[in-house]
């Protein structure tokens, strides 16, 4: 297990940023303990403190790929706020919410970057619903090129179409039918 000492914060969120393997790995290390605790202290489970932690972890990750984002507080704090806003709102839908939070550390109540991160999930949801009525060979096409990054080469030869062409010309058709289906499933007037 490597023990990566950054030299500061500032460095350590350039590392971050660049997606230096072992930057993240430090950052799992070092802040994953209060979180846990702040978890397990409120209702929580072991594995329901990890995965609050990882989509914590990725939140603050791609703020960090936000040029205009600047963080005004220690990566503690800002993981740990919004660990516990994340936590507070399954309490909320689990309906395991006993009203009395007990915080184990400094936290930044900043409701409004998190509500933007509420509607971007909500989109992401309900294009995920989109993808699972849009069927094959659609979903497969589209999770391929825009997920997983392949080529139209390699899409073509997976699908079985005769040229590249007739692969874009599917994956063009196909893209279309999950906009229609989008809009008119979530996009009312």
């Amino acid at each position: 297990m490597t023990k990566l000492k950054p030299p500061s914060e500032t460095e350590w969120i350039r590392q971050i940023k660049a997606g230096q393997a072992e930057a993240l790995q430090f950052l799992y290390e070092k802040h994953f303990p209060s979180i846990s605790h702040f978890i397990l202290a409120n209702n929580g489970t072991s594995d329901e403190a990890k995965d609050v932690y990882q989509e914590s972890v990725i939140i603050f990750y791609e703020k960090l790929q936000d040029p205009d984002f600047v963080l005004h507080c220690q990566i503690k704090t800002f993981l740990y706020s919004i660990a516990r806003r994340l936590w507070l709102k399954q309490l909320g839908q689990k309906q395991r919410f006993l009203g009395n939070i007990q915080d184990h550390e400094a936290f930044l109540p900043f409701e409004e970057e998190l509500s933007e991160i509420d509607e971007k999930e909500a989109r992401f949801l309900k294009m995920e619903a989109c993808m699972q009525k849009l069927g094959e060979p659609c979903r497969t096409i589209l999770q391929d090129f825009y997920l997983h990054k392949a080529s139209m080469q390699a899409i073509r030869d997976k699908m079985g179409y005769t040229d590249t062409d007739n692969a874009k010309t599917q994956k063009y058709k196909c893209l279309q039918r999950l906009k229609k289906l989008f809009f008119q499933e979530y996009v009312k007037p």
